[in-house]
């Protein structure tokens, strides 16, 4: 039977199609910007209005997967509680079914052969001939991209036709709904696409290979397989990540139970009610879309529940970031005072940490701990209680003015923090722009995060020495580098480079982290050897 089979022309448009799935989502993302983080970001307040940011994103962004690791990163930063990072997951599942309407609407009513060289001729006259534009080339793309998914599609079809007409679907083994369920599984989590393995479930569907059930098994099989990507993205990282990954597992997993079990009573809806026994590839969509709906409907009042049992499972180590204050009294100014600095310099450490994994600058400081946000205005309480409580205690003048430079310093740094995170989403859209001009900006400011963040931690690592002369040069950098910023954009607006709406946004961005790293600076100098004696 097997001989029927043209496993190349299979297996091209296999490879075509997946190709095909990846230009679509890299240069859909190109062109969204921002938006879709932000639309993620912003719009998951609320378990309801996660559910509809996950479906719509996922929807045009055509990445189940792409959106979720999205969350994860969104998750493991304390930018998203777990429960809506839950919400927004479930309405990926959803968001999702809309490939399997594309295909199932445009993959197999049309001469898709035609179509799809109409497509990529298009996309690829496009990427000649508009190639100084960015936005241009990357819409050019998304033609091509359609070409290649569609292209593929018709590689996937024509390789089965022949197996298809001599094939007799009563002569395969009954090996269960299950063996179909493992089968859609297993091919997800090798392509790591869902997208593609309901592709070639509604190709062999089209061509009488497989039935309606064993079809609609498959789709459960690709639903669960997606959870392979999420897992993967969360190993080896913190635990709030993990808790988010094995949500997305119980829910998924859970919904694939649920709908195996009224798989009867789905296709008898599918079939008959909806009347679609004459177009089962169009039904399979249908099916899809319904089970997930059904499985968000059934788990949104367990969102809860799914994310305390998660938090048990990995359970976040309450770290305590305080070194020397937790081991000090504060009844003894002397020892009292010193504790201090060095607790704010390991605050300074532990921030620096933070805003570089913010900025996603990927190499680690070593030997610092890493905390949320929330988190660092936790250290920031603890340090402000032991502060308070040497108040408590008769010290000297000058033991008060050390006090309140130390205390000061702490508050700068937890300042200029909460104005890298307050900025990070503005700073992170420079890297999706066209202009090289703003694109370099975005590149200069994570370097002067890069900068400051070693210093920090050279002062954290050696608290006794006097490092006064590179903190000056430091701050002599910072403001060199503000000046050369502004004299930049100067040029850049001469040169029509950037637009005057543009050079705006830039200059207000750089004013907020000069002043950020001015009060950053200005902390370790506080807190330096020479500025405590």
């Amino acid at each position: 039977m097997l001989e029927h089979l043209d496993i190349w022309r299979l297996l091209a448009g296999l490879g075509i199609f997946l190709f095909g799935i990846f230009l679509m989502e890299e240069s859909i993302k190109l062109l969204s910007g921002r938006a879709f983080k932000s639309l993620i970001r912003r719009y998951t307040d609320s378990r309801l209005k996660g559910i509809m940011t996950g479906t719509i994103s996922t929807a045009v962004l055509q990445s189940s997967s792409a959106v979720s690791l999205m969350v994860l990163a969104f998750t493991g930063a304390g930018l998203m509680s777990l429960v809506n990072a839950i919400a927004v997951m479930m309405g990926t599942k959803i968001g999702t079914t809309m490939t399997a309407w594309i295909v199932a609407v445009f993959g197999f009513k049309f001469e898709i052969e035609s179509f799809a060289l109409l497509m990529i001729g298009i996309g690829g006259l496009g990427l000649i001939f508009l190639a100084n534009s960015a936005r241009y080339v990357n819409i050019s793309k998304l033609f091509v991209a359609f070409g290649f998914l569609f292209l593929g599609l018709d590689y996937m079809k024509g390789s089965v036709e022949d197996l298809a007409a001599a094939f007799d679907l009563e002569s395969l083994p009954d090996l269960g709904l299950w063996f179909y369920v493992l089968t859609g599984l297993v091919l997800t989590a090798i392509m790591q696409s869902s997208s593609a393995t309901i592709a070639i479930v509604l190709t062999v569907l089209f061509t009488g290979v497989i039935s309606f059930n064993a079809a609609a098994a498959m789709v459960i099989g690709a639903n669960i397989g997606t959870t392979v990507t999420v897992i993967l993205g969360s190993l080896g990282g913190i635990p709030v990540k993990k808790q988010a990954a094995l949500s997305q597992l119980i829910f998924t997993v859970g919904t694939g139970i649920v709908a195996f079990l009224m798989l009867p009573l789905l296709t008898w809806l599918v079939l008959e009610v909806f009347r679609f026994s004459e177009n089962p590839v169009l039904g399979v969509a249908l099916f899809h879309t319904m089970f997930n709906v059904i499985g968000v409907l059934l788990f949104f009042p367990l969102i809860p529940a799914i994310a305390k049992f998660a938090e048990s499972k990995f359970d976040i180590e309450t770290i305590h970031f305080s070194e020397y204050i937790t081991k000090t009294s504060a009844e003894v100014p002397e020892a009292a005072l010193e504790a201090l600095r060095k607790e704010v310099l390991n605050q300074l450490a532990v921030s620096m940490a933070y805003v570089r994994r913010l900025y996603n600058i990927d190499k680690p400081l070593k030997g610092v701990k890493y905390a949320d946000y929330s988190a660092i205005e936790r250290y920031h309480a603890e340090i402000f209680s032991f502060y308070a409580k040497i108040q408590e205690v008769e010290v000297t003048e000058e033991e008060t003015r050390i006090l309140e430079k130390t205390i000061r310093s702490s508050r700068s740094i937890m300042n200029a923090t909460k104005n890298m995170f307050d900025q990070r989403e503005e700073i992170e859209t420079y890297s999706r722009e066209d202009n090289e001009f703003i694109l370099q900006a975005e590149k200069l400011f994570r370097e002067r995060i890069i900068n400051l963040s070693n210093v920090a931690v050279l002062m954290e690592s050696e608290p006794d020495i006097d490092h006064s002369g590179m903190l000056n040069h430091l701050y002599f950098n910072v403001e060199e580098d503000d000046k050369k910023f502004i004299r930049s954009c100067s040029g850049a607006i001469s040169a029509k480079k950037i637009k005057e709406e543009e050079v705006t946004d830039l200059l207000m961005t750089n004013r907020v982290f000069t002043q950020s790293c001015r009060m950053l600076v200005l902390s370790m100098r506080n807190l330096s050897v020479e500025s405590s004696e």
